[in-house]
């Protein structure tokens, strides 16, 4: 179930890293505060991932920007439509041997609440637990402004799992703690 979950959150990751960043630079920030994301697969029988961002406008940017980075140079294809308060995004991103083909609607408000629903096509690479080869996926990602973060936060800090990470950090060497 663990590996289900892990393969789940990162096959979540490639689509959003190819949705989202592809519309980074059109997208307005998101309003500072604790945010809660919320991944659902639809059509699956694999619980929903929950995390917890806590954000100013310079860690919303470095988050997407750090997607964007890599979905740049690895979409082929991020097409962004908007009509009023809804954003379309039609992307071919390539991952090592696998192509992801999506299609994204974001609603909502990036205040208080927004919802981004995908349906994407997985072409070739590796088989992933939980995932069907070639088969169409659905999820949705609702996102909810919570508040202020707590005391105890940082901007950047993500919980995933129960485990704190800050998105300042990642890619630091990570020095153990002495006895």
């Amino acid at each position: 179930m663990r590996q289900m979950l892990r393969a789940r959150t990162l096959h979540a990751l490639l689509l959003v890293g190819g949705i989202l960043p592809a519309a980074a630079a059109e997208l307005p920030s998101r309003k500072s505060g604790l945010w809660e994301i919320k991944m659902v697969s639809e059509g699956r029988n694999i619980p929903a991932t929950t995390m917890q961002q806590c954000i100013d406008t310079d860690t919303d940017k470095l988050m997407m920007s750090n997607f964007g980075n890599t979905a740049a140079q690895a979409c082929s294809k991020r097409d962004i439509q908007m009509a009023g308060a809804t954003i379309t995004v039609d992307s071919i991103c390539a991952v090592g041997q696998t192509t992801i083909t999506s299609h994204a609607v974001i609603t909502g408000s990036f205040d208080s609440a927004y919802t981004v629903q995908v349906s994407s096509k997985r072409e070739g690479g590796p088989t992933l637990p939980g995932v069907a080869p070639g088969g169409e996926t659905r999820m949705s990602l609702q996102g909810t402004w919570l508040g202020a973060c707590a005391a105890d936060q940082r901007p950047g800090d993500m919980i995933i799992n129960g485990r704190k990470m800050n998105i300042r950090d990642l890619g630091k060497p990570v020095v153990p703690p002495r006895p």
